[in-house]
């Protein structure tokens, strides 16, 4: 009975449920656009201070401009750990809430500024440094927005090489980057459990959302194919923020996953959803947070207890 009474609950959610946020502070990436805007759109109208991290300033700018509530931009380029650790460094007030949402799709082979492939190095590698080092002054939780294509491509970490020299693909890289943001929140939780930590990480899929990701796409079939796709399948990027908010704010358990609760994921209201086998691989998990340390410098980032944040809503 219970099962049922939240299965139906979760069905019929939706942004005009969200808590009173007033007093929080949240931190979204990407919130320039996308379901990144409409989460932070959502969350300032609930009565959030929501920071816009961005890489564009004065695309941010314009884009908070649009929200009714109490914002700020700041500049955050995740493909450059130089940029993150310079956002982070400026951080120095409490923080309710870490939205990991930008991200890159498909795109054709390239490099961060520190040499890491382009999609695991932003979605991933940026927001693993950024989540550690702003742990210190996190009290709530950690939302990472991952995709249900954590499933294609090879369906695990190439850990022998995970710049994918010889072996790239747009998919194949994707599909990696977003099977780490699902590994790196199961280890996360495992830690802030370990120290005894009141926050909690938290993982979520938009389903099938139409946003500007898919224009960028490598292959020109395929962006013919996910504009056809975005005009005839696709929910909008208001529905596609639902999961992330749902994340962000009701009282789930460590390590949730949250997409759309319709068929195949693809749309509809918030739900808790399944993940691969291999996203749910906690000595991989182990392995990448490894060497995600190797890799960025960046170490695990909680040296004390964090406190609650309240009332989780």
């Amino acid at each position: 009975m219970a099962k049922t009474s939240e299965a139906r609950t979760a069905r019929q959610w939706n942004v005009d449920r969200l808590p009173e946020l007033s007093g929080r502070t949240a931190v979204v990436t990407g919130a320039n656009s996308g379901i990144g805007f409409m989460s932070a759109a959502a969350l300032a109208r609930a009565g959030a201070h929501v920071v816009f991290a961005v890489r564009d300033l004065a695309r941010g700018a314009a884009a908070a401009g649009r929200v009714s509530g109490s914002t700020e931009v700041r500049r955050l380029d995740l493909a450059d750990l130089d940029s993150v650790r310079e956002f982070a460094a400026g951080w120095d007030r409490p923080l309710d809430l870490l939205v990991n949402n930008a991200g890159v799709m498909m795109l054709p082979e390239g490099r961060t500024k520190q040499g890491f492939e382009t999609q695991f190095g932003t979605n991933h590698l940026g927001h693993f440094a950024l989540t550690n080092l702003l742990l210190p002054h996190l009290t709530d939780r950690v939302v990472t927005v991952s995709s249900g294509l954590h499933r294609s491509g090879d369906g695990r970490i190439s850990f022998d090489d995970v710049n994918l020299r010889g072996r790239y693909t747009p998919t194949r890289a994707y599909a990696q980057s977003k099977l780490a943001n699902l590994l790196f929140t199961l280890e996360l939780q495992r830690r802030l459990t370990e120290a005894g930590s009141a926050v909690r990480a938290l993982a979520a899929h938009p389903g099938y959302a139409a946003t500007n990701l898919q224009s960028h796409a490598a292959n020109p079939l395929a962006r013919l194919f996910m504009g056809v796709g975005n005009k005839v399948f696709a929910q909008d990027d208001k529905g596609g923020s639902l999961p992330t908010l749902y994340a962000a704010t009701q009282d789930l358990p460590g390590a949730s996953y949250v997409g759309p609760g319709g068929l195949g994921e693809m749309r509809g209201a918030p739900a808790l959803v399944g993940r691969s086998a291999a996203a749910s691989d906690p000595e991989a998990a182990r392995r990448l947070w490894t060497l995600s340390e190797e890799l960025t410098g960046v170490t695990w980032g909680l040296t004390a207890p964090a406190t609650s944040g309240g009332d989780r809503g």
